[in-house]
């Protein structure tokens, strides 16, 4: 028995990226100096929290992120590649509305189908690689706490796949701003509820 587990799923800082890119997977976008107070003031709220565990994406993002939480308790950044951002055929353009590749109805046909989503990596196999890494996460931790830092699109897929909700949704309507925490619940290896917050600011 190992009592309660909690693994805090958490959304990357701010990213320095002047150029408007959608950046995806691309190496070389490290946090901004708005990103790194965010990263902080996080580590400095978890700081009397039972952590045990800190675990990233492979990315510099992320890796940046879940540094100050890593050292306020002694502990290594471990990496898990399962935590990465989401494919996106539009990895290095611009896709802000009426900017860049959407203006392009040769790319229109990535559009199809948003339950999916034809644009990228389907939902069900984010869902499948996310939780993977959260159950990797609670057996490190059992009995006390974890830190996953992750991206915007996997955390939401993650939430919805965990409370039985459909995977596909509007992007303005995610809940996963950024460095917030989706924090999960577990009593043993039974998953019992989750929470949010936002700890940084918007």
């Amino acid at each position: 028995m190992t009592g309660r587990t909690v693994v805090h799923v958490m959304r990357h800082g701010e990213v320095h990226n002047p150029e408007g890119l959608l950046y995806g997977r691309l190496p070389d976008y490290h946090l901004s100096e708005r990103g790194r107070a965010q990263a902080q003031a996080v580590a400095d709220w978890l700081a009397g929290h039972d952590i045990v565990h800190v675990v990233a994406s492979p990315l510099d993002r992320a890796q940046e992120t879940a540094a100050p939480i890593a050292a306020h308790h002694g502990l290594a950044v471990h990496t898990d590649d399962e935590l990465i951002e989401s494919h996106n055929v539009f990895e290095g353009q611009r896709v802000s509305p009426g900017d860049g590749a959407l203006r392009d109805p040769r790319n229109w046909w990535h559009l199809r189908n948003p339950r999916q989503p034809t644009w990228g990596e389907p939902y069900a196999e984010i869902a499948a690689r996310m939780r993977t890494a959260v159950e990797r996460a609670r057996a490190a931790a059992a009995g006390h706490e974890a830190v996953c830092v992750s991206h915007q699109l996997p955390v939401e897929t993650l939430r919805r796949s965990m409370n039985d909700q459909p995977l596909h949704h509007f992007p303005t309507r995610r809940l996963c701003n950024l460095a917030s925490l989706t924090s999960f619940y577990f009593d043993g290896d039974e998953y019992v509820g989750w929470g949010y917050a936002e700890l940084a600011g918007r």
